[in-house]
């Protein structure tokens, strides 16, 4: 039994329940969950239901909770009821109950651990956008492999996620790096704020091949401009392509100004009362909502502010269809969040509902403690191709997405490239092998699935019931990750489970020895065996990491 059809056989429970005592049922939630107590000698699973909802229905919680168990005892699967404290429900499954769940976990495969729990919510996902400018540095490289995840998981959650790349092809600093190149293929210095590294040179070159005659040109700074610009943005892309991150948009900032989207914006804002003019320039009334001052959206020059443009494309994305625009932002974007959700608050949407900016803090690559700094084509930042170099792409993705976004890390070379146990990524990768060489070895000895009937009732050992509990965790983990926002959660879950398997598979004997007769507890053992292995498949493809079968 899963938690998920446990928790709705409380909630079954206690409708009976208030049908036979003339309670109100709508205090009642449309859904509840089942955790597991702290102290597994307390049960299985645990509920609150009888204390959420007594005082509402005008009753005794405790009483409430007894006639829940009542009720609740009667179901197929569930051994004891008992009621503890105020109200609580501890509830111990029969063994065939909790063994059921490997065949539950094998035969859902991949889609175990989906649910609909977002219920179709249309969010756009927007994550990395660096600028085209130079290699992905390693703050964005974070954004890569925790954005990524987080669209996986929010998929696995029933949320439609539109994914997007915000390509700033326009603007100041566009110019800095169009002046750069024509400085490097000139053989001159470059600007005091311009751009530096072998890159610099490497396009600037690849330029003049492309066009020998662009020195000569009427204005080679532009050519460059065009030509350099799409040839880093390729670059950004395959690089993020090699690293496992795809988009389902890349949106050009340039594209906002040529359509007249900001013109458009503009309107919107006008017509919802919140713009006016001063010094000659158009702003927007932000303080209305919450700014710490009103933001100018056209200079009095004419040229847009690339507030105006931020606000052109959260417009161009609510008009795409997204219920819920997600931006997330490096570490020194705090200063963005009130202007932004008092922008959307202008456009007549709220905030807390159609927009919400989640900020990343700062990576560190590290070896004994001291920051690395070994990038040789972006000078003395650090690049996603110079994590991958060092730690692998598995290894730099699980690391990425291993902490809360909101906590710097420091990445240690030496540990995420160690073949240990205190590797995570290799903890967790080295449980997907080995379950999958128990399998195999499983098929020479003659041993399947199919070999006799499964009978779940003989998982009862100890460290049996501890690995069927921790599956049963997933789907509530893929959940709550999505919610939250926190990807990590699946990360740590996973190295969790590893662990359960570990203290498994010393305890119990999946294959038989010698001459030993294959028997019912060889297959059952070997469907929870399979179960583990799906459920580490899926949980390191969340996080676009692989699940080797051989190490």
């Amino acid at each position: 039994m899963t938690p998920e059809k446990l928790a709705d056989a409380v909630l079954t429970a206690a409708h009976a329940v208030f049908t036979e005592r003339g309670l109100d049922h709508s205090v009642l939630p449309s859904t509840t969950a089942v955790e597991r107590p702290r102290n597994p000698e307390h049960g299985d699973y645990a509920s609150n239901l009888a204390m959420q909802v007594a005082k509402r229905a005008g009753a005794n919680p405790r009483d409430l909770a007894g006639g829940i168990a009542a009720e609740l005892a009667k179901t197929n699967g569930i051994k004891t009821v008992e009621i503890a404290g105020p109200g609580f429900l501890n509830i111990k499954l029969d063994a065939a109950a909790a063994g059921a769940l490997a065949r539950t976990v094998v035969e859902a495969g991949a889609a175990y651990g989906e649910s609909a729990a977002l219920g179709g919510e249309a969010l756009n996902l927007e994550f990395v956008s660096a600028n085209p400018t130079g290699p992905i540095h390693l703050g964005a490289v974070r954004w890569a492999a925790v954005g990524d995840a987080l669209a996986r998981m929010l998929k696995a959650a029933g949320a439609r996620v539109a994914t997007e790349y915000y390509f700033n092809d326009a603007g100041s600093q566009i110019d800095r790096f169009a002046k750069s190149l024509l400085a490097s293929a000139k053989g001159e210095e470059v600007p005091e704020d311009g751009y530096v590294g072998a890159y610099i040179t490497e396009i600037a070159q690849t330029v003049v091949a492309k066009r020998p005659d662009v020195l000569e040109a009427e204005d080679p700074q532009e050519i460059f401009r065009v030509e350099g610009v799409q040839l880093m943005f390729e670059q950004i892309k395959e690089s993020l392509a090699q690293f496992g991150t795809h988009f389902d948009v890349y949106f050009n900032e340039k594209d906002l100004h040529d359509r007249g989207e900001l013109d458009h914006a503009l309107e919107r804002l006008r017509a919802q009362g919140h713009t006016f003019e001063a010094d000659g320039a158009v702003w927007l009334r932000t303080t209305d909502f919450g700014d710490d001052k009103d933001r100018v959206l056209r200079k009095s020059n004419g040229e847009w502010t690339y507030f105006a443009a931020d606000c052109a494309y959260y417009l161009d994305k609510r008009e795409r269809g997204a219920e819920r625009v997600v931006i997330m932002l490096g570490a020194d974007h705090h200063g963005y969040i009130g202007r932004m959700r008092a922008m959307s608050a202008c456009f007549g949407d709220d905030p807390d509902r159609n927009l919400e900016i989640l900020i990343g803090q700062m990576v560190n690559l590290v070896r004994d403690g001291q920051p690395v700094r070994m990038s040789k084509r972006a000078g003395t930042v650090v690049t996603l191709e110079d994590l991958v170099d060092a730690i692998g792409i598995d290894a730099s993705r699980y690391a990425l997405a291993r902490y809360s976004s909101d906590s710097p890390i420091d990445i240690d070379i030496e540990l995420w490239t160690r073949a240990t146990r205190d590797n995570p990524v290799y903890y967790v990768q080295y449980v997907a092998a080995r379950t999958a060489s128990v399998g195999r070895n499983a098929a020479d000895l003659g041993l399947t699935r199919d070999t006799a009937p499964f009978d779940p009732a003989l998982l009862t050992h100890e460290k049996e019931l501890e690995l069927l509990k921790t599956l049963g965790d997933f789907p509530a983990v893929v959940q709550s990750a999505a919610e939250l926002r926190e990807p990590h959660r699946v990360a740590r879950y996973l190295e969790e489970l590893a662990g359960a398997y570990h203290r498994f598979y010393d305890n119990c004997r999946v294959l038989p020895q010698a001459d030993e007769p294959i028997n019912s507890l060889h297959v059952a053992r070997l469907w929870l065996n399979d179960a583990t292995r799906q459920v580490i498949v899926n949980g390191l493809t969340l996080l676009g990491v692989s699940a080797p079968e051989r190490m």
